[in-house]
This record gives structure tokens, C-alpha cells and sequence, in this order.
């Protein structure tokens, strides 16, 4: 790859094409450029963004592989995580990345559709004011997860045709136990050290929530 950070991506994911290695290298640059202008991660981040925005955003990857013409949901997107990194991954299946806030999603368009992500569809919109349905909603730490389970149950198909039922794929940190006991459903967990091994994700986990 030609940024040497990126190459992270490679050694956890090797099958990836040549398109994708292009399309992860290009990651860095953009979002440089872009975060001059409108500030989407914070300036101490944007040095590590393979390991704590590309990298953690995959995490979900080795949960639950995606398929072709799946529909996946990436809510409180930001500058576009964990939902750009997924739509490079996974070319044939198809993300709507929604964040209330609009100038992160004209980053996120700009970001898709600078390296070619013709899977992505980048709205401003709440969560709450959805009508469609997907098979997973990921997300990334937004809020509670009881709260959270409120905005989106409703928008998950009932028709489920992944190794894992249909559900909640969320990337979160830190000490989980009330968070959960306050869910009040079935959740699983999985650590992210199971797959990877920098530092950084010694406390992190997707939490996986069927519905």
C-alpha cells in the first residue's frame, strides 16, 4: 500500500483486490483534506486512523461477513465509520450512512465517491425518521444501547440469511456490564482482541444484539 499505516489492513485482511488496497491507501489523504475544512476526527486521531477508525471499524467484519446485495444501516456515521471501511470490504452489498449532522455527510459522500464506492448511499436524517429495512445496523458507540434499541428495532427485516440472525452489530469500549443489564435482551459479546493485536483494542468489542 502506498501509505505504510494502511498496510495494517492488508496483513489482517490479505484477500483483499488490488481496487480495495487502492481504494484503504487513498483513506488517509482524503481525510487529511477534508478535516482541514470540517473537523470529523479529532486532530490526535487522524494520525492513527487505520488502527482507531479503518481497523476498529472492521472489528464488525470478523463478527459477521456481509453478503452480496445485503442492506446494512451504519447510524450516527460521522465522518463515515464504521460504514465507509465495511463498503470498501464488502463491494456488493449496500450501506446507507445516516448522521443528523450534515456537514459530516457531505464528507462522507465526497469520501465515496472520490475512491469509486458505488455501494453507498449518504443521507442526513435521525434515525428515528427511517422507513426502510436492513438486515444488520451497525454503529459506533452513538449512545446507550437500550436507547439505541429504541430508535432502530423496527427496522430490521425479519428474514434473516447470515450465519448470525438479523440484528445490531455496535463497536463499543470500556466496562459494559450496566450498559447491558439495562438492554434487557440477548446480546452477545466479542472482544476485539480475538483478532487483533495493537494496543488500542484491549477494551473494545462489538457488541452483537439480535432482533
Amino acid at each position: 500500500m502506498a501509505n505504510e499505516q494502511a498496510t495494517v489492513i492488508q496483513h489482517y485482511f490479505p484477500q483483499l483486490s488490488q481496487q480495495q488496497v487502492e481504494q484503504f491507501a487513498t483513506l488517509q489523504p482524503l481525510y487529511h483534506e477534508w478535516n482541514d475544512k470540517i473537523n470529523v476526527i479529532s486532530r490526535k486521531d487522524i494520525e492513527n486512523l487505520y488502527i482507531n477508525h479503518v481497523l476498529h471499524s472492521l472489528g464488525i467484519a470478523k463478527v459477521q461477513a456481509f453478503n452480496p446485495g445485503a442492506t446494512i444501516l451504519d447510524v450516527g456515521t460521522g465522518g463515515g465509520f464504521p460504514g465507509i471501511p465495511l463498503a470498501i470490504l464488502f463491494p456488493e452489498t449496500n450501506f446507507h450512512l445516516v448522521d443528523s449532522i450534515g456537514k459530516k455527510i457531505k464528507v462522507v459522500q465526497a469520501v465515496a465517491d472520490t475512491i469509486g464506492l458505488t455501494n453507498v448511499k449518504a443521507e442526513q436524517a435521525r434515525a428515528e425518521t427511517l422507513t426502510g429495512q436492513y438486515d444488520f445496523i451497525v454503529s459506533r458507540a452513538v449512545t446507550r444501547l437500550k436507547e439505541f434499541y429504541g430508535w432502530i428495532n423496527r427496522r430490521i427485516k425479519p428474514k434473516s440469511e447470515h450465519a448470525l440472525k438479523n440484528g445490531i452489530l455496535y463497536l463499543k469500549g470500556g466496562d459494559l456490564e450496566e450498559e447491558l443489564k439495562e438492554l434487557g435482551r440477548p446480546y452477545e459479546i466479542y472482544n476485539l482482541t480475538d483478532y487483533f493485536r495493537e494496543e488500542f483494542f484491549e477494551t473494545k468489542k462489538v457488541v452483537y444484539v439480535p432482533i
